[in-house]
């Protein structure tokens, strides 16, 4: 085992202390790429033999070291490869290291849903089959797969559940990024209650970016169900932007294409990434005369809440 995925117990929306604790992590190699905003992949190949620990007996010193230095706790996924790792965080706790072995027998007992890159709908499809755990997807042939979900598609998703790993860690530093979360007070199943809450998250996600003068390239929407899951599915927005319909409107395709049926939610977030100042983004000129509108409405409202607070102003649909 040489690759470790942790996820750092970090309060919702407190990324600050992250840098901090991937800095934790480079204290034992310098190949960490974070996965924000709380956790981080670590390459300790290097480490192994330098330390004369294996990844394992290193990932109880990370846990004691983030509780000692910065009051954290972490849960850590290990194996060979990235993918194994992210998929032993799965079903990983604080204080116990999961550990999946290399080779398709460790995890052919896990569902499909347990494989990085596999959705709702993919899912769904397989399981029509029959093809509901990771050791019959791997024994399918792969024309089948190939028919089911696409040719490259299919010999990816074949491959993963044979247990080959083709992924590496590739460092890089926290993205900047803001985010916006919005928590049910019980496991939500209407639909039109999760639109409103993507509504009120890129409403403030907006209002955030316009206040500190930023744009974002990419919208990333991390849906939390009831039994813990969650699904991440990212989008690049055509130009960079702190437009509030805009960001709407790619929260609504990123919600649609999850195609959630009776999903019992606990929680949305929408996260603002590839920020860059506002005076470098250009604007595709529209000659719409109700866009302009609207966006001089918008530094209306944003006036007027910074004048009177953040509820001073607000889309008709939260009013409600």
């Amino acid at each position: 085992m040489t690759i470790l995925c942790v996820r750092f117990q970090l309060p919702p929306m407190y990324e600050a202390a992250l840098p901090g604790l991937l800095g934790l992590l480079e204290e034992f190699t310098p190949v960490v790429e974070a996965l924000p905003p709380d956790g981080a992949l670590a390459d300790l190949r290097g480490a192994e033999r330098y330390f004369g620990r294996t990844a394992v007996e290193l990932a109880a010193v990370i846990r004691v070291r983030a509780l000692a230095l910065h009051g954290v706790d972490c849960a850590i996924g290990a194996g060979p490869g990235p993918m194994l790792a992210r998929m032993a965080l799965r079903d990983a706790r604080p204080g116990v290291t999961r550990v999946l072995p290399a080779g398709p027998d460790g995890i052919a007992g896990l569902p499909v849903t347990a494989l990085p890159g596999v959705g709702t709908a993919t899912a769904r499809t397989l399981c029509e089959y029959g093809l509901d755990t990771l050791g019959r997807v791997a024994a399918a042939p792969l024309s089948t797969l190939q028919r089911l979900v696409g040719g490259r598609a299919g010999r990816e998703l074949h491959e993963k559940a044979s247990g080959v790993d083709r992924g590496r860690v590739v460092p890089n530093g926290v993205s900047r990024s803001l985010a916006e979360e919005h928590r049910f007070d019980r496991d939500e199943l209407n639909p039109e209650h999760h639109r409103r809450a993507l509504v009120c998250a890129a409403e403030e996600l907006g209002v955030r970016l316009r206040a500190v003068g930023k744009v974002c390239r990419t919208l990333t929407l991390t849906v939390r169900y009831a039994d813990r899951s969650a699904t991440t599915r990212s989008r690049t927005l055509p130009e960079p932007t702190a437009h509030s319909p805009a960001l709407t409107r790619t929260a609504y395709d990123l919600y649609d294409a999850l195609a959630l049926q009776r999903a019992r939610v606990r929680a949305i977030a929408l996260r603002a990434e590839g920020l860059s100042p506002a005076e470098q983004a250009s604007h595709q000129l529209t000659f719409d005369p109700v866009d302009e509108r609207v966006r001089r409405i918008e530094e209306v409202a944003d006036r007027a809440r910074a004048k009177f607070g953040p509820r001073a102003v607000m889309p008709g649909r939260l009013a409600a």
